[in-house]
């Protein structure tokens, strides 16, 4: 499918790997030009070199995302190498504290909400005035099945995903006659080293492989994802890369579940 996104610019943050990784391939893919950012800088060279473009098409720069001067120094590599920014994928997070409510700390809760709820609103705060500077642009906020479905063993991260689907849809509602479409994509229990360190968790504790701790997760944690499986990266990165995408000129303020069809509990 033509995206019409050809020479339009993307920054995407998270994206040493997973979601924000695929989601760089896809919109290389189809002729954009991307700027990669994580915490790391090892990894984050890591992952540009293999997707092997030229640097006039693809960049990166490590910034941590709950640092207001972190990001004032990646916008100002970015502008410096690109210019105004076109597209904004915003999938960097973290799983954050885990427990029942009553075993989760002060500083669980400020670490999990400074990270996977304040984070996005920094990135936003930095390179919001770029995507309104050319009369188009695209925001994409990654959420999370636990933002409409919370689950009681992780409840900061699922406050953090709920906060970004209302920051996605209260930005889609300021913006949008400017030609700037924000929404959302909620993906559930995909591949990603995130997911993969919770199941090597689960089975330590279990005492089983890491394949059968994914099962039991599926049938005892997830019962309602119908597929029985977890996602790919590359299937929600298809999502995004749409939303970013001429494609998607009618749609602002949604969000796209990339779930299995999971039912929601609440």
């Amino acid at each position: 499918m033509e995206l019409g996104i050809s020479g339009r610019t993307a920054l995407l943050t998270g994206a040493d790997s997973g979601i924000g990784w695929h989601t760089a391939k896809e919109l290389l893919g189809e002729g954009a030009r991307v700027v990669l950012t994580d915490q790391a800088e090892e990894p984050l060279h890591a992952a540009a070199q293999k997707l092997n473009a030229p640097p006039e098409r693809c960049i990166w720069h490590p910034a941590d995302i709950t640092s207001i001067e972190s990001l004032e120094a990646l916008r100002g590599f970015v502008e410096d190498s690109f210019g105004d920014i076109d597209i904004l994928v915003q999938s960097a997070g973290i799983t954050g504290a885990q427990g029942q409510f009553h075993e989760i700390s002060d500083q669980g809760w400020v670490d999990t909400l400074t990270t996977d709820l304040l984070g996005p609103v920094r990135v936003l705060q930095q390179f919001l005035p770029a995507l309104r500077r050319g009369g188009w642009g695209r925001i994409v906020l990654l959420a999370s099945e636990d933002a409409v479905q919370p689950y009681d063993d992780e409840l900061p991260y699922c406050a953090a995903k709920a906060g970004i689907l209302a920051l996605a849809k209260g930005l889609s509602r300021s913006y949008a006659r400017e030609g700037l479409l924000v929404n959302a994509v909620s993906p559930a229990f995909i591949h990603t080293p995130m997911t993969d360190a919770m199941m090597e968790r689960r089975a330590a504790q279990l005492d089983v492989t890491r394949d059968e701790a994914i099962d039991s997760f599926l049938d005892e944690e997830r019962p309602f994802m119908e597929l029985k499986r977890r996602g790919t990266p590359e299937e929600v990165a298809a999502v995004i890369a749409f939303l970013c995408s001429d494609r998607a000129s009618f749609v602002n303020g949604s969000n796209y579940r990339v779930d299995s069809g999971s039912v929601a509990t609440i």
